[in-house]
């Protein structure tokens, strides 16, 4: 492998790491700030792709980015109305809805499982035509990827300094607390989600674009890549303030992407890689225990050694 083909796969896991960092800061604050686990995470990413892609298809690419949002955000609401509203457990109303969504996505393709984009603008396109004759032309879709995954993390980093905000990190640590303040829980649990998934649905609208084409299964698998992510950004950057938990989850998910990258260009057969993912997802999650076990492991066997001798 030369130094070429190493920057372009570098390149690429950059790309989609990116792309996808837009979904792991949907959980950013729909888990890790608000302690709801959203399973209606890949319904809502291809809600975000389907909309963004019909939309783009109709002459409208930038507008296809807040459609997108907007139909993320609707997935949201439901999602919260049903836990909230409708004492559904947590976890399963993520379930209904992302079964829901199965269906409707469906719909909003027309019937069809698949839309193919390749004479479409899209906002890569536009940008590509931007930075034509320059330096960055290369590295259009990066471009775009990281100012949307830069005004997302401003977005957060300001938000949860609110009084809203802080409300809805408040509602994770202690719901009870909040209600004894005369907060409605239910008020910021709706709109945590609601946000979340603007962001998840913002995130399937990019890769849609992105790739030129949507297929029913785009968000097959993406709760379990977005919280893997989470997971190996905090690891790295997981104390201090938002914003530096905000860049981790973003660096989290370009390890990840390198990850599967690398494991791509090893000619690794296409049924493996949800195996990839899933070891992945065991080791970050389980690598923290198994570090925090490891002194005492290390006790054990010289305890034993000297036993032994």
């Amino acid at each position: 492998m030369n130094l070429g083909s190493v920057l372009t796969l570098g390149q690429t896991a950059l790309e989609l790491g990116l792309i996808s960092s837009l979904t792991v800061l949907a959980l950013f604050l729909s888990y890790s700030m608000l302690n709801v686990c959203d399973l209606s995470t890949d319904g809502c990413f291809t809600l975000g792709a389907t909309v963004g892609a019909v939309v783009a298809l109709a002459g409208h690419p930038w507008l296809a980015i807040p459609a997108a949002m907007l139909a993320g955000m609707l997935s949201g609401f439901v999602t919260a109305l049903l836990q909230t509203r409708m004492g559904i457990d947590s976890l399963l109303s993520g379930i209904i809805v992302n079964t829901g969504l199965y269906s409707i996505n469906i719909a909003v393709m027309g019937n069809s499982s698949l839309l193919n984009m390749n004479k479409t603008e899209t906002v890569f396109t536009k940008m590509k035509a931007a930075l034509a004759g320059t330096v960055l032309a290369d590295q259009y879709k990066m471009l775009v990827a990281l100012v949307a995954v830069a005004l997302v993390i401003v977005f957060l980093s300001l938000f949860l300094r609110t009084r809203l905000g802080l409300a809805i990190r408040a509602t994770g640590n202690n719901p009870d607390m909040v209600r004894s303040s005369s907060i409605n829980p239910a008020f910021t649990t709706m709109v945590g989600l609601v946000v979340a998934n603007a962001f998840t649905a913002l995130s399937g609208c990019l890769l849609a674009q992105s790739q030129k084409s949507v297929n029913i299964d785009i968000g097959t698998g993406m709760v379990t890549v977005a919280l893997a992510s989470l997971l190996i950004g905090n690891a790295f950057l997981g104390r201090g303030k938002i914003p530096v938990r905000a860049v981790g989850a973003v660096l989290g998910a370009f390890i990840f992407r390198l990850v599967y990258t690398i494991a791509l260009r090893f000619n690794m057969p296409a049924f493996m890689l949800k195996l990839v993912s899933s070891v992945i997802v065991i080791i970050a999650i389980a690598g923290p225990y198994l570090k925090s076990r490891f002194p005492l492991f290390q006790r054990r066997m010289a305890h034993r050694a000297g036993r032994g001798d």
